[in-house]
Formats: structure tokens, C-alpha cells, sequence
């Protein structure tokens, strides 16, 4: 009987391992050239003219730290003057989303899960896009993701299910936003309803970019929307440093208005890798985006009246690092989740007014922060 007993209780122990065995999602990433990382010497002035918020989607605290430890313990990120942590809940749900998270970075107000730019009865709610524009400063958006995904819309557009893709986009037309770059042309102009949103948009006054190359090389000025790619840009060993460069194009045209501007940059395809578990594709995009931060930081530093805030609108993947070698840029890390976390989010910021994003806050509290300081 002890003898059967004993062949119970290894034969379950036995299960139990092969169970979390299972469970695991360890994977190994080396990152093969770093790139170099300066110190950014931060203004010394208080006023702030110009925000840019940038938003990692899915980035937390984890996916900081791993590819800190591939780029052999540096990133542009580190030049930030202030750090906090953002609780991040939606209004239904403990665990948010992109369309709920994104919605209260952009207007200040929680709402519910899969709801993008309105409240949970679906009233539209104005965003720093809105604001902005009524205080006479130009405003907008770059992103690698098509530009119906959630992220945007919640800055651009009202619905209160983000998967609305093709009204989402129709609802876009009505932003009085400056500068838009990003993919999802498909939706423009291949609709269900028959409409041209290129043309339309064409008529209200606006440069229609297919193509980087026209954006870069034949727009001077003026409201324009660059949409190169039929759905999300490229991945980052094919699109090289698109975001950085489309990010500092948007940032020349807004600073044309002497009123200041208010821009969102996000680093989009974070919670895309995330979800499909791959650690070597969210290091290439983590990375990307950490260089992209860089370059809107020296211009900040060099403006001398810019914010730039960098966050997150939830976590992607449960990623968590287990080991590594900052000698070489390896990292161990493993996921434990193909959906998003409840983690709270890290906040950084730099420039002018960076002293007021320490601390505990909500993902509400950085949209009023801003709203304030731009004096909105």
C-alpha cells in the first residue's frame, strides 16, 4: 500500500512538472551591434511650449530592462529627469486595453474596455489633439501601426468599439489634427461605403503622402497625412529607422506654428510581439523605439521648451527576464501570457515640467499634467 502510495505521489509530481514545463515560454535573444548612447544635457528653462508624449504600446518596466541588458546596459531612455508608475485600469476591467488605456491618456477620463476616444456610454471625449487645437497650436500623430488600431483613434476618433475599423477611420476626418503618419491605407480608400478618404482629405487642405520619400522631399509645410504602407510599417530590420525619422519630419512641420504643438508618437508593433510571444522581434521594436525617444530628446534638449513624456497604455505578455549576459546582450526571458497584463506602467519624463511626473499616478493624471502645463 505505501509502495502505491509512494507511485501516486511521484507520478503526480511528475505531472505537476510536465505541466509547468509546458507553461514555461523561455527564450534566449542576443543582440549583436548596440548602438551607442549619449548623455543628453536637459534644459534649464521652465517653460513649456511644445509636448511630445510618447507611448510604447504593451511596453512595461521588463521589456525596459531586457533591452537594456541586450544593448550591454545603456539606453536613450535613461537620459529622462523624472520617473513614476501609471495604474492603468479600465472601467469594467482590472486589465485594460489600448482603446480604454489609450482613451485616458488622451482625454483625461476612464473609460470601458475596447472603447476608443468616448466615455462608457459612448460620448465622444475631447482629446489633446482637441485641446491643442483650439489654443492655436498645431498637433500630431506618428505611429508604425495601420491607423485604425486603438492607439491612434483614441486621439483621432470616437467609437465605442475599437473594432469599427473602417468608421473609426471616417470618424478621423472630422480631427482638425496637422500631421498624421502612419499605415492603414487599405481602409482609406478600398471602404464598404464607397468612399475616398484620400480625396476627402485632399479637399480639406491636406497633403496625401503614399509614399516616406514624398513626404520628406515635397513637404515644406502645411497639414499633411503620410500613409505609405496597405496595413502596420514594415518590421524593424525592413524599415530601418522610419519611426525616428517620420517622428522628426511631424516635429519640424508643428514647430512652424510659433504657438507651440502637442504631438503622440507611438511605438506600435511593442504589443503586436507581445502577444505572438516573440522576444527577438519586441527587442528589435523595444530597441527602435528607445532610439526614436533619443532623437526626440536632443531636439527637446536643443528646443529648450519641449516635454517629452514616455509611457505605456498597458503591458503585453507577462514578459519577465530570468537571466542573461551584458557582456554579450543576451537576455533570458520568458512570457506568461499571450494577452495583456495588469502590471502598472512605467512614466518618464524629460524637459521642462518633467519634475511633475514622479511618483504614484493614474493614466489619467498624465493627460491632466499635460493639459496644465501646456496651459491648455
Amino acid at each position: 500500500m505505501k509502495i502505491l502510495k509512494s507511485f501516486i505521489i511521484t507520478f503526480l509530481s511528475l505531472g505537476t512538472l510536465t505541466s509547468s514545463a509546458q507553461k514555461t515560454n523561455l527564450q534566449t535573444f542576443t543582440l549583436d551591434k548596440p548602438y551607442t548612447v549619449e548623455k543628453i544635457q536637459a534644459p534649464k528653462g521652465k517653460k513649456v511650449k511644445n509636448v511630445i508624449l510618447m507611448i510604447g504600446d504593451g511596453m512595461s518596466l521588463m521589456h525596459i530592462q531586457a533591452a537594456w541588458t541586450v544593448n550591454r546596459g545603456r539606453l536613450w531612455l535613461e537620459n529622462a529627469q523624472a520617473v513614476g508608475l501609471s495604474k492603468t485600469p479600465a472601467t469594467n476591467r482590472l486589465i485594460t486595453d489600448s482603446g480604454s488605456g489609450g482613451t485616458s491618456l488622451a482625454s483625461g477620463y476612464k473609460t470601458s474596455y475596447h472603447a476608443v476616444g468616448v466615455d462608457p456610454t459612448g460620448k465622444p471625449l475631447k482629446s489633446l489633439i482637441d485641446y491643442a487645437k483650439e489654443a492655436g497650436k498645431s498637433a500630431g500623430v506618428a505611429v508604425t501601426c495601420r491607423l485604425w488600431d486603438a492607439t491612434p483613434c483614441d486621439f483621432l476618433s470616437h467609437n465605442i468599439d475599437r473594432d469599427k475599423e473602417q468608421e473609426l477611420l471616417a470618424e478621423m476626418m472630422n480631427s482638425q489634427v496637422d500631421f498624421v503618419f502612419g499605415g492603414g491605407a487599405k481602409f482609406f480608400n478600398k471602404r464598404d461605403d464607397g468612399r475616398d478618404l484620400f480625396k476627402e482629405l485632399q479637399k480639406k487642405g491636406y497633403h496625401v503622402s503614399r509614399t516616406f520619400e514624398d513626404l520628406l522631399n515635397n513637404v515644406k509645410s502645411g497639414k499633411v497625412y503620410c500613409v505609405p504602407f496597405d496595413v502596420d510599417t514594415p518590421l524593424p530590420d525592413e524599415r530601418g529607422d522610419l519611426l525616428a525619422r517620420a517622428s522628426l519630419k511631424g516635429i519640424e512641420l508643428l514647430n512652424q506654428n510659433k504657438n507651440g504643438f502637442f504631438m503622440m508618437i507611438e511605438g506600435s508593433q511593442l504589443d503586436d510581439y507581445g502577444h505572438f510571444n516573440q522576444l527577438d522581434l519586441l527587442m528589435k521594436e523595444t530597441l527602435d523605439f528607445d532610439r526614436t525617444i533619443g532623437k526626440v530628446m536632443q531636439w527637446a534638449a536643443r528646443d529648450g521648451e519641449t516635454l517629452v513624456v514616455v509611457t505605456a497604455d498597458h503591458e503585453t505578455g507577462g514578459l519577465t527576464v530570468h537571466g542573461g549576459d551584458l557582456a554579450t546582450g543576451t537576455v533570458k526571458a520568458n512570457f506568461s501570457s499571450k494577452g495583456h497584463t495588469g502590471t502598472m506602467v512605467p512614466v518618464y519624463a524629460f524637459g521642462p515640467g518633467a519634475e511633475n511626473f514622479t511618483g504614484f499616478m493614474d493614466n489619467t493624471d498624465i493627460f491632466w499634467k499635460i493639459k496644465k502645463l501646456l496651459k491648455l
